[in-house]
Order: structure tokens, then sequence, then C-alpha cells
């Protein structure tokens, strides 16, 4: 169900990128618009993952100078059959995580330093379970076409703005304003509404790869408390937000239509549930 609803909502994206192209310029915009989009989507995919990293400061680790972190991802990595990802440490007291990269080939799990303080090694391991969910389901491409795809929604906006856009299309002027002021924000409600989508899903499958749904509940509780402390990298960049496991910014405290994660308080429900009809485990 939740790959169903991703792919509707793509799709749902994907016409809105399409529509905003025709009341841009005709059918001529449309063309271009897809076009652009192809290469907007080409030149994310290959670079997502550096670029992302570099963005927030990301240094490498390994099993030399980070034995305990690399091994937890490590033996999660098998557990999950997937290749052993890089795995890289913030420098940032916010407890946080995420996972990047094109596919599960080229992926990189990283975790911050207030994290690694804060959390116990099952806490770790079911945090780092839930990122290298998000790479087995290849979320991370799923996120990186949204987000490209709400950029240049937004860009096509703005190109309404100062050209005026198609008014021979059946909306007139009308079309354009809407496209103007919807769009932007129609993208960027189905963006969050994907990313949700997919933080249950990678909530389930993480905890069944490190076996304990316990661990990942537990360390969502602490990352809730932890995400009111500063992380200026994603403050500056807010579209990035969606790739970290709890919202690093500090206005969500809502389960709202305009928030890029599902309430805590209800992941930790789903996971407790989870354990509960598994065993008592953890």
């Amino acid at each position: 169900m939740n790959q169903i609803k991703t792919f509707m909502l793509m799709a749902a994206m994907t016409a809105l990128f399409i529509g905003a192209g025709f009341l841009l310029a005709g059918e001529a915009g449309m063309l271009i618009a897809l076009v652009a989009a192809c290469g907007m989507n080409l030149f994310a995919w290959w670079n997502s993952g550096s670029m992302v990293l570099r963005m927030y400061k990301a240094r490498e680790v390994n099993r030399q100078n980070a034995p305990e972190f690399y091994g937890i991802v490590e033996q999660l990595a098998q557990r999950a059959e997937l290749p052993m990802p890089k795995v890289y440490v913030i420098d940032t007291p916010q407890p946080n995580a995420f996972a990047t990269g094109r596919n599960p080939e080229n992926a990189a799990v990283a975790a911050t330093t207030g994290l690694l303080k804060a959390m116990t090694s099952e806490e770790i391991a079911g945090v780092m379970a839930h990122e290298l969910a998000h790479v087995k389901n290849r979320d991370t491409l799923i996120m990186t076409i949204t987000a490209t795809i709400a950029g240049a929604l937004t860009m096509l906006a703005s190109f309404a703005m100062f050209f005026g856009g198609n008014r021979n299309n059946p909306l007139g002027i009308v079309g354009v304003l809407l496209m103007m002021i919807l769009a932007p924000m129609a993208a960027g409600l189905v963006q969050m509404a994907i990313s949700r989508t997919r933080e249950y899903e990678a909530d389930k499958v993480g905890a069944e790869i490190c076996g304990h749904p316990l661990w990942l509940a537990s360390a969502l509780e602490k990352l809730e408390r932890g995400s009111r402390i500063d992380n200026r990298e994603a403050e500056d960049n807010p579209a990035t937000a969606h790739m970290f496991i709890v919202n690093p910014l500090h206005a969500h405290s809502v389960d709202s239509l305009f928030s890029t994660h599902p309430r805590t308080a209800e992941r930790v429900a789903r996971l407790r549930a989870m354990a509960g009809a598994a065993g008592p485990w953890g």
C-alpha cells in the first residue's frame, strides 16, 4: 500500500509539473520543462549523495577511527543483505541521522556526534537500521527526484511571475496566477506526503532489520527531545530536512500537511505495537 501511495504521489507531482509548463508557455513550454527536469534529475541522481554530505561537512569514518559505530553499521548491512555503505559522522550536537546515495551500491549513512553521544549501542543500531531501510527501499532516489521536481516547479512559477505565462491556456490569466501561487505549494505538500509515507515504512523495515522495534522506539523518543538543539546547517538548508530521521528544524510540532515527518509519538506507538505483536523483545 505504501509503494502504491508513493507512486501515486510521484505521478501527481509529475502531472503538476507538466501542467505548469503548459501554463507557462503552452506545448513548447511543457516540452522544455520536461527536458529541463530530466537534466536536473540526472544531475541530482548522480551527485545528490556527495552534495548533501559536503553541505553538512560530514567526515568519513572507518573501522580504525570509529570501530563501534562502523561495526554496528556493518553488522546491520549484513542482516539487511545490503552492500556496506560508506559511513560518515557530522559534527553537530543535535542527535540525528540520514542516508543518501543514488542506489544501495553507492549509499552512505551519516550520524551526528550528538546522536553517538546520547544513544546506547542498541539505540544507535535502531537508528542506523532505519537509515539502511531507506537504502533498501531506495527512498533516497525517490526523495531526490521529488525534491528536484519541487524545485523546478518553484522555478517555473518564478518565470511566470516575470514573463506573464501562457495566457492562451483555457483558464487565461487566472490559470497563470494559480500556477504562480498554488504550484509550488502543491509540490511542497506532495513532497512532504511522500516523505511521511517513507518514514513509516522505514521504521517498520528498520525494526525488522535490527530485530528489536523497541530499540528504535527508544531512540526516537530521545531524538525528539534532542531536536530542540540547533542544527545550523539544516536551518540554512531546509530543503534537506526530509532526509533526517526526525525533523532537524524547530517549527515541526504538529503532524500536519506542512510537516515533513510523522509525529514521533505515532511512530513510537506503531513500533511498540509491532514489538507487542512479535513478542517481548528489548
